[in-house]
């Protein structure tokens, strides 16, 4: 069954669940083809080294974010209920089947172990502009006429979710992101209200 997955598929899987589960210093090359099932030569056919490899796995754990953030975004009918979509992705990926247990944001964890400088460690940093730059669109539709203040919301609905996303590797479940959430949901009703 798994000869049918494409070589390049089974290695960013491997790679993506071990590091994930030991990070990407403590896993070697040797340990992602053996859990891929394919010869060491097959990385070095599919990916130019680690580094690379490394890179494609912060790019799809970005875009599975993304998926599950557009998920929750059909849902979300009005510009609060966007802000909150934000809330609910990383909830809904902290629900994922981790084989060793929920640790945290992928993309930090990876972050932490990469120079500074890394091109890898630059997506993460740009995922996190994103996340927030999100929050201020949200926030714009809602309160269009907040100028300044917008930015300073979003940045403060960034450090609490990032926070909470945080904390939540750290205690292995999603407690602290669903406070977050409701945290959130107050700040949100400070926000309307002070632009009433």
């Amino acid at each position: 069954m798994t000869d049918k997955i494409p070589v390049k598929e089974r290695l960013l899987k491997a790679a993506a669940e071990l590091f994930y589960s030991d990070g990407v210093g403590a896993t070697g090359i040797d340990a992602i083809t053996a859990r891929a099932g394919v010869a060491k030569m097959s990385l070095y056919n599919n990916f130019s080294s680690k580094a690379d490899l490394v890179n494609a796995y912060i790019e799809a754990r970005h875009a599975e974010w993304q998926r599950l953030y557009q998920q929750r975004l059909k849902a979300a009918a009005t510009p609060r209920e966007r802000v909150l979509a934000v809330f609910d992705s990383y909830v809904d990926h902290a629900a994922c089947a981790y084989e060793r247990g929920f640790r945290g944001c992928g993309l930090l964890n990876a972050a932490a172990e990469l120079p500074a400088g890394d091109l890898s460690r630059s997506a993460v940093a740009r995922q996190k502009d994103e996340v927030q730059q999100l929050f201020r669109h949200h926030l714009g539709e809602m309160r269009p006429a907040a100028g300044a203040q917008l930015e300073e919301f979003a940045e403060h609905l960034s450090f609490l979710l990032e926070g909470a996303m945080s904390r939540a590797g750290l205690d292995g479940h999603d407690a602290r992101l669903k406070n977050a959430r409701r945290m959130a949901e107050a700040m949100l009703d400070q926000f309307q209200r002070e632009g009433a």
